[in-house]
């Protein structure tokens, strides 16, 4: 089953929560003059995704289909919605384009750039780079302008049933939940390097009111502060600790 709320203007988040995984996968669809679908999904998951477009837009009218990086949950469906919508092209970074996607996509796929726009009517779309964050060389996230929801992808994973959307933070089941994948087989999913902050000082600076985000609820408010929120407890979880530091320093000085 799949359920269906708008989370900003003209933009609905399509979520079906897998109960084996207790975890959300949520699609979004800005419903304009040229509709964009951010996260394609699994290919399995098709059918129902599909369907709950139909309730939205005819699928077949579908002219984008956007995402950050190239794993099953943003991109398994791909081909199956170039099929549904003969007009429908994929956006994404020039690095996912150029390593996976234009081979893997039964058409070519629109390369994004910090300095591209893309236009679907009423909105104004940026591509923002932001390797390996949440992870995968190829990762960024969109950013829509107009109306300032930022499309964000693994950042502020949430597993199990919360609100579609809200204004409280979701920064505790953030941190427990990214406590427990480091003891668990996706340990090291997202890596923490001396650029992690650097992309989120960027991320906050666009200053979204919206963040659309693919595990768990969205979040409608501060976005600036959350991301720096987010920022500090990334750095708490998956950042170097005391010992760890000194190590490093140690092997540096035997170099």
């Amino acid at each position: 089953m799949f359920q269906v709320d708008e989370i900003a203007d003209d933009i609905y988040r399509i979520s079906v929560f897998v109960p084996e995984f207790n975890l959300s996968f949520n699609h979004f669809l800005v419903k304009d003059e040229e509709p964009l679908l951010f996260h394609a999904g699994f290919r399995r998951m098709f059918p129902i995704v599909r369907d709950a477009v139909a309730t939205i837009i005819e699928p077949s009218k579908l002219r984008y289909v956007g995402f950050s990086h190239f794993e099953s949950d943003e991109c398994g469906a791909l081909n199956h919605w170039l099929e549904a919508a003969p007009n429908a092209q994929a956006v994404c970074g020039l690095v996912g384009c150029m390593v996976t996607v234009n081979d893997f996509a039964i058409r070519e796929a629109r390369p994004l750039t910090r300095e591209d726009v893309l236009s679907t009517g009423k909105r104004r779309f940026r591509f923002v780079p932001t390797p390996h964050i949440p992870h995968g060389w190829d990762a960024g996230v969109m950013f829509e302008e107009t109306g300032k929801t930022l499309f964000c992808s693994d950042l502020f994973l949430q597993t199990g049933e919360g609100p579609p959307v809200t204004d409280a933070s979701v920064l505790d089941q953030c941190r427990t939940d990214l406590i427990a994948f480091e003891s668990s087989p996706f340990a090291g999913a997202t890596p923490y390097t001396h650029h992690t902050e650097v992309v989120l000082k960027e991320l906050a600076a666009l200053r979204p009111q919206t963040l659309a985000i693919m595990h768990g609820s969205s979040y409608s408010g501060d976005g600036s502060r959350a991301i720096m929120e987010l920022a500090s407890v990334l750095e708490e979880v998956l950042g170097p600790k005391e010992a760890e530091e000194s190590s490093v320093i140690a092997a540096a000085r035997n170099l």
